[in-house]
């Protein structure tokens, strides 16, 4: 199956149709009054829809086992016609269109099933998906695409040329799938005044995003929070406290980051564990979400 361990969960819903079709008025008669002999064909089928959809990573291999927590039917009936209408959603961290399509399809075939003893010409037609909501995908459009970030790497053993970066290439990498242009990234001491420095610098050259990674520990040497609280203007609790939940979930220690999230003006301050893993993992709980932030920080500057 795919990875999907770096993705958030949300709500995601989704909405599929199929079309049974049967050959004449008198088998949607039954269906209506209820002498269909097997039974009845739409509570029957909904129950096996019902079922059906809680089966769907029995049956199909790359589909993922996800707490299915509401599953809506509807029929519509047009002359010989029965759209057939599955809804399904959850909170989880993939979508449910194929789960949705494939409860729609069970419904389908248990009505063929009931049907055919007293119509041999029924047909199922136009099983597809209508609508589904809750993916990145809902997302794509709605962030800005002239955005510019600075990218500080803050450690002295890397400075002093003793180890290699690699957090703040993953940083890039993640802000390059955002469209997110890099004007800078550079490599600095934990220096509380150098860390200051570049932060001013990039808020007066007009960067919206300067993320930090390094310097958020418990170290004596992990100052970078201690740099960056004064020149904050506004914290913003809900980013950190984002990062913080998403890297508990991966591993015990992500508690002890002090990660650090606010504005300094109309630019957006973050600081990130040093670590590669800490760093990827705090990038992947934030984007491209936190890039609304600016639909609000730059249309407050033109105002």
């Amino acid at each position: 199956m795919v990875d999907i361990t770096h993705k958030s969960t949300t709500l995601r819903t989704a909405v599929a149709q199929a079309v049974v079709k049967v050959s004449k008025s008198e088998t949607i008669t039954a269906i209506e009054n209820d002498t269909v002999p097997k039974g009845n064909v739409f509570a029957m089928s909904k129950a096996a829809g019902l079922l059906g959809v809680k089966r769907t990573p029995d049956i199909l291999p790359d589909c993922h086992p996800l707490p299915i927590e509401f599953t809506g039917i509807e029929y519509k009936v047009d002359g010989l016609e029965i759209t057939v209408i599955f809804t399904v959603k959850t909170i989880y961290k993939t979508g449910v269109e194929v789960e949705a399509m494939h409860g729609a399809s069970v419904v389908a075939l248990n009505m063929y099933d009931m049907l055919k003893p007293i119509d041999k010409g029924i047909e199922i037609h136009a099983i597809k998906l209508l609508k589904k909501k809750g993916g990145k995908s809902d997302f794509r459009d709605k962030f800005r695409k002239d955005l510019r970030a600075a990218v500080v790497v803050c450690s002295d053993t890397i400075s002093a040329g003793h180890k290699e970066d690699k957090a703040g290439k993953a940083i890039i990498s993640k802000l390059e799938s955002c469209d997110v242009k890099i004007s800078e990234y550079v490599i600095i001491p934990d220096e509380i005044e150098d860390i200051q420095q570049k932060a001013k610098g990039y808020q007066e050259q007009g960067i919206d995003l300067v993320i930090y990674t390094g310097g958020t520990g418990l170290s004596g040497r992990d100052v970078t929070p201690e740099a960056l609280l004064p020149l904050l203007d506004r914290r913003i609790p809900g980013i950190e406290e984002a990062i913080r939940n998403y890297g508990q979930g991966r591993m015990p220690f992500a508690m002890l980051s002090r990660s650090l999230a606010g504005t300094l003006g109309d630019t957006l301050v973050l600081a990130l564990p040093g670590s590669t893993n800490g760093a990827k993992e705090s990038m992947d709980a934030i984007f491209p979400a936190v890039l609304h932030s600016f639909r609000i920080l730059k249309g407050a500057r033109h105002d």
